[in-house]
């Protein structure tokens, strides 16, 4: 529980000590507010602290982008489901965003988001069979700012969607979509790999085809 700081009570005023008394009363008042705030500082959970600035800042796709997209090849390779979970958006930032949104944002995330990642990334794992990774694309311009209050979130986030994996097997090129990533605190996580919705709830990929593809399309949130 939390325990509650009460304030303290000034002490009873007499005629001949009234401006002594007033000013002893503020002191202790001051005191104690600072005291609730540094309490309320704590209470706060540090993921919110500074979270919708941090968000503000559109992630590049740069070394870390591709560094944390080369970690999802990896944990579809060997249907590494821990390993998979290093580049999904993190529980802490979900509940931040959903909290006061949606009904139950912590069982959301728990039986529908990693419940389905889970299931997409067996079905990348058998996709991926014999496969070997030459690049990722991704467009840039096809990122957009969704901000606090559309999507049922409430904390503003870029949204990416459409990443491609393009590999090589038997000699042919072909690729496959990584359907949505979103920002928090400056760099892109994986929130829905194969498509979001869907009419069954298996695992899906996202726009698997011969030769590269496009990144894409812009859209959704």
């Amino acid at each position: 529980g939390v325990a509650l700081l009460a304030l303290p009570t000034p002490p009873r005023r007499t005629r001949g000590h009234r401006g002594r008394s007033a000013r002893g009363g503020l002191r202790r008042r001051g005191l104690a507010l600072l005291l609730l705030s540094g309490l309320f500082g704590l209470l706060v959970p540090q993921s919110l602290s500074g979270a919708t600035g941090a968000n503000h800042a559109r992630p590049r796709l740069d070394a870390t982008f591709h560094s944390s997209l080369a970690t999802l090849w990896r944990a579809i390779r060997t249907d590494d489901v821990a390993l998979a979970q290093r580049v999904f958006f993190p529980r802490a930032a979900y509940l931040s965003m959903k909290t006061g949104q949606i009904p139950a944002p912590s069982a959301d995330y728990a039986h529908r988001l990693i419940a389905l990642y889970d299931r997409d990334l067996a079905a990348y794992h058998r996709w991926a069979r014999g496969a070997r990774l030459l690049r990722v694309e991704a467009t840039a311009s096809s990122a957009a700012w969704i901000a606090p209050g559309t999507c049922e979130n409430r904390i503003g986030y870029w949204h990416l969607p459409g990443v491609r994996l393009v590999v090589a097997r038997e000699h042919r090129v072909a690729s496959v979509g990584v359907f949505s990533l979103i920002s928090w605190a400056g760099r892109y996580y994986v929130v829905h790999l194969g498509p979001n919705p869907r009419p069954v709830n298996v695992g899906t990929l996202d726009a698997p085809q011969l030769g590269p593809g496009r990144p894409g399309p812009p859209g959704g949130c």
